[in-house]
């Protein structure tokens, strides 16, 4: 580095490249890719910390004490930046602005110990006005933020590591608790028994289609000789009417519409007419934009937040983690000035519009999210610069802050009643009709929704024609219609989002992570859009339930957050916070007592939910089953029955139970013999999934002519044992598994002799002279030439491919055969190999590479949650380990027998 620069660090590697450019040849930028150190491992504590630092890395007993240590690539990169600052005559930290980047600007400090002046620099958008102005703005260290982070990762390291080692034992290995991933999970098993104990009403009520001239529109009945008429939010959870209303059944309903189809007509006996407003939402927050991302775009939480990252380290949007709805006074004129530009002058209020912001939190000083700059690039103008779902946020976001400046919506809603002689009886349809009479903010933008009970109820909003009280209309299409009330929907990413945000749990930056967790740990699973609890949710929730009840209560949560605010806004002591965490106060029991206090716990207990009174679901080591009385066997060990893994708690249903139970047993079914040596093929349903396997034939039965009984063969003589020879294991039956498209029920001989002849020899390559197989694999088909793979389209390529074919496969590039590039994504070079980097699509799935590094994308997350920054850090995590260490070849040890 040059005499006299200024050395900036930032977080994130994408960002070097834009700020060095705003401030020219004085500064050197540099980044620190994230943290440089974290919470030791145990293993990384040396021998004379253990005593003090050994269990957690912290030192519980004196002020809570962390022992932190720098990864291997944190240590490069402070070797790096050390070099760096050697030259430099001032240090400006520029990590983001809030607890996480305060901290990181800590850790630089407390590693670096700079004997230059040292700076806090900080901005909300990556611009050249924004950079320059940070440059001249800066600030001192924000020591409070540092110990609320701190403060949030020492809480987590206790609770994680305390709670989570009962769970192994008492639930299933692997799993973990976290203080706020144990709640949210708590919230989706909870909707998961709402909907289990629903009960189910039905009710039935009658549509028609009402005729004025040659208009028509729809209406619905709504009251029986003055009586109203059920509707689904009549009723509760248990089925149960909640007012005096009318409920039709199907009989009554049909007798009652075929009476409305006989009058042929009805008569306006009122018309009411009601104007109404609209206002646009505030501008984007963090959760907010997490919520409507997924609503409109169908983005996951994490997706949502990558794309948001780019977008805002290419300098297209301001920072994107916030729970502010405030906007600066040059956004708001750029919002104005762009909404008037494009919907005319009456687009705008003649006030500027203020949201008031519901945090009080100090880490949140900046705006809400918007486009940057001081005037507003349309979507359409950065369509060439962005991709595909970085176009598709910034152009909610766009739509988003322009409306948050705009006009109410005026509309008029009327709502006509029409009257129907029945047979003597009184029935009253009514119809509603919404007519904007000035569309204001919907010019650019409406929030979307999420789904509610009731909605079923609502009528479709429609366009009434002119009417007057008095009118006769003709009735046609009167069609009775059943109804049966649902439960409350499923949280969504969305939903979960805005409900954990309505409890104070978590905070929005760390939603998706939330999700991200609870997804990977198995907790949770998606259909569609919805979240779907598992029954290792279950088990788990219902252990935290009952034995660390205070841990996953949402007011305790929701406290701890508060509590980690008042910390950050310097109100509170750490050091006197965690004591009262840990060891307990007055007022709480603290975590330590808790876990010494646990006493017995029955793992069979924890692990079982009854299904009425026809089974017991058993939570075990393989995953769920239904367990079962013999009914031949009533003292005998209890039948297991397999549970079909799409299969929702809330579907498991004790007549769903039964039918399972009932069923008959897949599998077990002979398809004939093998003509090449004469074993019986049979077809079988395992633990881990469907699969062929060749027996013997049954031994012929001899029997004696003259009396025609059967006669038993002799025992055949052992053969003598030599001294030291090893028992010969009897050899294994051929087995081979079914394809995904395969069934038990289905399957025949013909392909189950294909299936156990596999690998199947495909031919030779005519240059290596090296044989070339197809075969089936734990990551599906592929081709295997010596230790060449290449991954197959399809399990029918298995049968189906010809060495031509094949050889064609193995002339594209090394994964290539898959599209018509193997890089899904490319960014710029590695700073440490100085290669591009590269995403590419592999045999066992997606994963980085600068070409001298691969290292696997995790697990819950796809290329395109995949950054140049995650993809730096990625590979210089990989390059720390080192290379795998080989497995040693475990050598059998005789046990010593059991003692009595």
């Amino acid at each position: 580095m040059a005499e006299g620069k200024k050395l900036v660090i930032v977080e994130s590697p994408t960002k070097m490249k834009s700020i060095q450019g705003y401030l020219g040849d004085g500064y050197e930028v540099l980044s620190s890719v994230g943290h440089i150190r974290d919470l030791a491992d145990k293993k990384d504590i040396p021998a004379d910390k253990k005593q003090a630092y050994g269990k957690y890395s912290i030192d519980v007993d004196n002020g809570f004490d962390p022992y932190y240590v720098e990864s291997d690539r944190g240590r490069k990169t402070v070797a790096e930046l050390k070099r760096a600052l050697k030259g430099a005559d001032e240090l400006l930290l520029a990590t983001d602005e809030d607890r996480e980047g305060e901290a990181i600007a800590w850790h630089l400090l407390e590693t670096l110990k700079p004997k230059v002046p040292v700076k806090r620099m900080v901005f909300h958008e990556i611009t050249k006005d924004a950079i320059q102005a940070a440059v001249q703005n800066t600030r001192e260290l924000d020591l409070a933020l540092v110990d609320a982070q701190e403060t949030r990762r020492i809480l987590d390291r206790l609770y994680g590591w305390d709670v989570s080692p009962v769970l192994w034992f008492k639930v299933q290995q692997g799993t973990s608790a976290g203080r706020v991933q144990s709640a949210a999970t708590r919230m989706v098993v909870e909707r998961e028994r709402e909907r289990m104990a629903f009960v189910s009403a039905s009710y039935w009520d009658i549509e028609t289609q009402a005729m004025k001239d040659a208009e028509s529109f729809a209406a619905r009945l709504a009251r029986v000789d003055g009586a109203g008429l059920a509707r689904g939010t009549d009723f509760d959870d248990r089925g149960q009417l909640k007012k005096a209303v009318v409920v039709l059944d199907e009989e009554a309903a049909r007798e009652l519409a075929a009476a409305i189809e006989a009058a042929a007509e009805a008569s306006v006996s009122a018309v009411e007419a009601k104007p109404g407003t609209r206002s646009p939402r505030a501008p984007f927050t963090t959760s907010t934009l997490q919520q409507e991302a997924g609503r409109k775009l169908s983005m996951s939480a994490k997706h949502a937040m990558s794309v948001a990252q780019r977008l805002y380290e290419k300098g297209f949007i301001t920072y994107m983690r916030t729970d502010s709805t405030a906007l600066s006074t040059q956004a708001v004129q750029a919002a104005r000035e762009q909404a008037v530009a494009m919907y005319g002058e009456k687009a705008v209020p003649l006030n500027p519009r203020t949201y008031a912001s519901k945090s009080k939190n100090a880490q949140e000083a900046h705006e809400a999210i918007r486009p940057s700059g001081d005037t507003f690039r349309t979507p359409a103008s950065v369509a060439s610069e962005l991709d595909r779902d970085e176009l598709r946020l910034y152009d909610l976001i766009w739509k988003r802050t322009m409306a948050s400046q705009m006009s109410d919506a005026k509309y008029e809603t009327t709502t006509v009643t029409l009257a129907v002689d029945a047979g003597g009886r009184r029935a009253e349809f009514t119809a509603s009709g919404t007519v904007y009479t000035f569309k204001g903010f919907l010019e650019a933008y409406e929030e979307g929704k999420d789904e509610k009970r009731g909605d079923a109820d609502k009528a479709d909003d429609q366009a009434l024609p002119a009417l007057a009280v008095g009118d006769v209309l003709r009735l046609k299409d009167v069609e009775p219609k059943g109804h049966s009330t649902s439960p409350k929907p499923r949280y969504t990413e969305a939903s979960l989002v805005k409900a954990l945000e309505e409890k104070g749990i978590g905070r929005p930056s760390t939603f998706a992570s939330i999700i991200d967790v609870i997804l990977n740990r198995g907790y949770v699973t998606k259909r569609g859009q919805a979240l779907i609890p598992s029954w290792l949710a279950f088990s788990v929730v219902r252990l935290l339930e009952q034995h660390f009840a205070d841990l996953v209560d949402y007011d305790f949560t929701a406290a701890l957050e508060d509590d980690l605010d008042a910390i950050a806004r310097g109100e509170q002591k750490r050091e006197d916070w965690l004591k009262q965490f840990y060891f307990g106060s007055e007022e709480q029991v603290g975590l330590r007592n808790i876990v010494d206090n646990l006493g017995e716990i029955d793992a069979r207990a924890l692990n079982s939910t009854p299904i009425g009174d026809v089974a017991t679901l058993r939570f075990g080591k393989y995953g769920p089953y239904l367990e079962v009385a013999n009914a031949e066997e009533p003292d005998g060990e209890p039948r297991r029955v397999n549970i079909p893994e799409d299969l929702a708690p809330d579907e498991l249903t004790p007549v769903k139970a039964q039918e399972l139970i009932d069923a008959p047993v897949a599998g077990d079914r002979v398809l004939g013999e093998n003509p090449a040596n004469g074993k019986l093929v049979i077809v079988k349903d395992g633990r881990f999934g469907p699969y062929v396997q060749e027996a013997d034939p049954p031994a012929a039965e001899e029997v004696d002519e003259a009396t025609g009984e059967i006669v038993e063969a002799p025992e055949p003589e052992p053969a003598p044992k030599k001294r030291g020879a090893k028992k010969e294991a009897a050899p294994k039956p051929r087995t081979a598994s079914l394809f995904k498209s395969m069934s038990v029920d289905t399957i025949d001989l013909e392909t189950a002799l294909r299936l156990l002849e596999l690998p199947r020899v495909v031919g030779v390559d005519p240059e290596s002279g090296a044989e070339i197989t197809a075969q089936n694999g734990r990551y599906g088909p592929y081709l295997k030439k010596g230790t060449d793979s290449r991954t197959l389209q399809s399990e029918q390529q298995i049968f189906d491919i010809t060495l031509d074919e094949a050889l064609a496969v193995y002339a594209q590039p090394k994964y290539g055969s898959r599209g018509a590039s193997s890089a899904l994504k490319e960014f710029e070079n590695d700073p440490v190999s100085e290669k591009p980097i590269k995403v590419k699509d592999g045999r066992f799935g997606p994963y980085v590479t600068d070409g001298v590094t691969n290292v696997t994308i995790p697990r819950g997350q796809t290329p395109d949650d995949i950054t140049y920054e995650i993809a730096v850090q990625m590979l210089a995590d990989k390059r720390a380990k080192g290379p795998a260490p080989k497995r040693a070849t475990r050598k059998a040890t005789k046990k010593a027998p059991a003692k009595k």
